[in-house]
């Protein structure tokens, strides 16, 4: 995988931890991620409660040791790395969070048309 699709993915990660955090959980405290991914260093914060953290940290982990050059999505691999539990959970943060964030997207399209 390339280092821009490495990015691109921690990018939609965030987003959709942030938003379901957001809307979900109270108790949250800023934490320091510090990732390598093919000798670069990415380092960034994180506003999000300790379940979301001790989550999107597996997600990163995951991310970091994908095997494929051409990264599918991961729903569809061949030989899914998350254990069964933590993707019926990262299952359940992306539903929500694709579904909130789409529908806020359409709702802003129609807000600068008028």
């Amino acid at each position: 995988m390339t280092n821009d699709k490495f990015v691109q993915e921690i990018e939609v990660l965030k987003s959709f931890f942030i938003q379901y955090c957001k809307d979900n959980h109270q108790n949250k405290t800023s934490k320091k991620f510090m990732l390598m991914y093919n000798s670069i260093n990415y380092t960034f914060y994180l506003p999000l409660c300790g379940e979301c953290n001790t989550l999107i940290s597996y997600s990163f982990d995951r991310l970091s040791e994908c095997p494929h050059t051409i990264k599918p999505r991961c729903r569809k691999c061949p030989n899914s790395c998350y254990k069964k539990e933590e993707w019926k959970k990262l299952a359940k943060v992306m539903k929500y969070s694709a579904i909130k964030l789409g529908l806020s997207k359409i709702k802003n399209l129609f807000r600068f048309k008028k």
